[in-house]
C-alpha cells in the first residue's frame, strides 16, 4: 500500500512537472516576448519538459508493474493504450520545437540572430496542440482508474 502511494505521488508530481514547463513554454514562445534571454531560457525550458516527461512514463509504467492493480489489469485495458498513444502522440510532436529552441540558441550565441515570426508562431502552435492534447490524458486516467472498459 505504502508503494502505491508513492509510485502515485511520483507519477502526479512528473504530470504537474510536465504541464508547468509546457506551459511555461506556451507562455515564453511569443513573437512580441521572444529576445536572446528567452531564446536560452526556451532551451532550458524544454529540456526541464522532456526529462519531466520521461518521469511521467517511468512512474506511470512503474505503477502497472509495482502498482495494487498489477500488469495484467492495466494492459488489457484499452484505455491505457488510449493514454500512451496520446502520449506518444505529444512526444513526437514536441522533437520539432526541441530541435527548433537549440538552433535558435546557437543561432543567437554564433550571431546575435533571433528567429522570424513565421518560425516563431509555427513553434508555439506545436506547443499548444502538445499543451491541448495533455488535458485529454487525464480524462482517459479518471476513466482507467475506476475500471471503466476493464476486461478479465
Amino acid at each position: 500500500m505504502t508503494l502505491e502511494a508513492i509510485l502515485a505521488y511520483l507519477h502526479i508530481l512528473a504530470i504537474l512537472t510536465m504541464v508547468v514547463f509546457i506551459s511555461s513554454e506556451a507562455a515564453l514562445c511569443r513573437v512580441q516576448w521572444l529576445n536572446a534571454a528567452v531564446v536560452e531560457r526556451l532551451a532550458k525550458v524544454d529540456m526541464v519538459y522532456g526529462f519531466a516527461a520521461i518521469a511521467v512514463l517511468a512512474t506511470g509504467v512503474a505503477r502497472t508493474w509495482w502498482g495494487i492493480k498489477g500488469t495484467a489489469w492495466y494492459w488489457t485495458n484499452p484505455l491505457l493504450h488510449v493514454k500512451l498513444t496520446l502520449f506518444i502522440i505529444i512526444a513526437v510532436l514536441s522533437i520539432f520545437p526541441t530541435l527548433t529552441y537549440f538552433r535558435w540558441r546557437k543561432a543567437v550565441r554564433s550571431s546575435g540572430a533571433l528567429p522570424d515570426e513565421a518560425e516563431i508562431r509555427k513553434t508555439r502552435r506545436l506547443v499548444m496542440i502538445q499543451a491541448h492534447l495533455l488535458v485529454l490524458i487525464p480524462l482517459v486516467a479518471v476513466f482507467l482508474a475506476r475500471g471503466f472498459d476493464a476486461r478479465g
